[in-house]
């Protein structure tokens, strides 16, 4: 069956389903397969279930014309969503970063739709799949769509380019991350710079902070709109007034500057707001409009969260960790006043062959700060050299347990590690 046939089964059935635990009545399931699982022997189970066809690729299933039989349902999920993008003729951006993309997306989002109707990624659905089924979910009532791009490995984000086709794209910064797929940090700009060249040869723009050094150099001749974190650089300005804990900046817009106090922890997210604040800005979003939704924003899932409990106050951004986002973070908990302060780190995941080198620099960076309290968990941080004041735990179980015993009270925290780590459990215990 072409693509063109199978939208007009989409445009009668416009839900998707990839999952057949979970299947939408009506709704065309479409048969993943994954390291652990094949979705085409769910595929009649789908229908059982409600799915009105199955898009599988193993022929001795099919048992009737509700089976739709492909060579590859992965890459059919693929050709529907950019057929359905192409359909549709919605202006696209497209956001990827190192740290601060899906906070950078959310604020985007949030601002825009003060103005227009917007679909954008939900959660972090970034990927091969989760960038099709963002754009499966647009309908004729949206006026912009937002999505959110990762990789871990070169040339994926051109071929995510090359479903979505954006007219618009957002780098919030590059750092050492998956440098275990990526193999070098010159790996991470010459991946993430595929948004930049796509969106070139598209004749499109880009949005950029023009202080940040590498996206200058990566974005080469792109016609950028700017925006700006400090007075050096273009476009339009942004300004930390306070960030302990909370971050509350200025903006200077045409008619003057605005005051924004947002719910986000920590100032490293001014590059993450000011982004919004030029998209915004861009797409004609009054000013007021975008301050209101930046300050109406909160943060949640563990990214830049602002936590009281009932001993201790918590800075909770432990969705996801790279050597630069460790090293933001620590900088920016480092200028916060308070009488106790401490810092719990987990270990940081997909550095390859950098991953010692890089836990140990962290830890040695630790040593040199004025800290009450210093502790760290997991396998790679338990094999660095520490100093004296900085206690190291191989996992959370054991880091628990020691807190359990302390029981520490009045102070300020920061937390922070790689998803995988799963340190909310240790910050249920402050």
């Amino acid at each position: 069956m072409s693509i063109e046939e199978i939208y007009k089964l989409f445009k009668k059935h416009p839900q998707i389903s990839t999952d057949s635990r979970h299947i939408v009545q009506g709704a065309i399931f479409f048969a993943l397969k994954g390291e652990n699982f094949n979705g085409n022997s769910y595929a009649a189970a789908a229908l059982n279930d409600g799915a009105a066809y199955a898009l599988i690729d193993e022929s001795p299933l099919k048992a009737d014309n509700r089976f739709i039989l492909v060579e590859d349902v992965l890459l059919t999920l693929q050709q529907l969503a950019r057929y359905h993008r192409l359909e549709l003729g919605i202006p696209i951006i497209a956001i990827t970063g190192t740290n601060g993309k899906t906070t950078t997306k959310e604020l985007i989002t949030a601002v825009l739709e003060k103005k227009f109707s917007v679909t954008a990624t939900k959660g972090n659905l970034n990927n091969h799949i989760g960038v099709p089924l963002t754009l499966l979910a647009m309908d004729t009532s949206t006026q912009l769509g937002v999505v959110e791009m990762g990789a871990n490995h070169p040339g994926e984000i051109a071929a995510l380019c090359s479903i979505a086709l954006p007219d618009f794209g957002l780098i919030t910064n590059v750092g050492k991350a998956h440098l275990e797929g990526f193999g070098s940090f010159e790996g991470v700009k010459k991946t993430k710079a595929e948004l930049y060249r796509f969106i070139q040869e598209r004749g499109g723009k880009i949005f950029r902070n023009t202080v940040n050094p590498h996206l200058k150099e990566m974005a080469e001749d792109a016609e950028t709109i700017g925006y700006r974190t400090n007075r050096e650089g273009s476009g339009i300005e942004g300004e930390i007034v306070n960030s302990s804990p909370i971050l509350v900046f200025k903006a200077k817009f045409p008619k003057g500057w605005l005051y924004i106090k947002t719910h986000l922890a920590g100032g490293y997210n001014l590059e993450n707001a000011m982004a919004a604040v030029c998209v915004g800005d861009y797409f004609g979003v009054d000013p007021l409009d975008i301050s209101h939704a930046l300050e109406a924003y909160i943060p949640s899932n563990n990214r830049s969260q602002f936590i009281q409990t009932a001993g201790n106050q918590i800075l909770m951004d432990a969705y996801n960790a790279n050597p630069s986002s460790m090293e933001a973070a620590l900088d920016n908990f480092s200028t916060f006043d308070a009488p106790l302060k401490g810092v719990i780190l987990g270990d940081m995941f997909e550095l390859g062959e950098s991953s010692q080198k890089e836990h140990q620099k962290i830890a040695d960076k630790l040593a040199g700060m004025d800290l009450s309290l210093i502790l760290l968990t997991g396998k790679e941080f338990s094999k660095c050299n520490v100093a004296s004041n900085i206690l190291t735990f191989e996992n959370n179980e054991l880091l628990i347990d020691y807190i359990t015993d302390l029981n520490p009270k009045g102070y300020l925290f920061l937390i922070k590690g790689s998803r995988g780590m799963k340190l909310e459990d240790v910050a249920q215990r402050l």
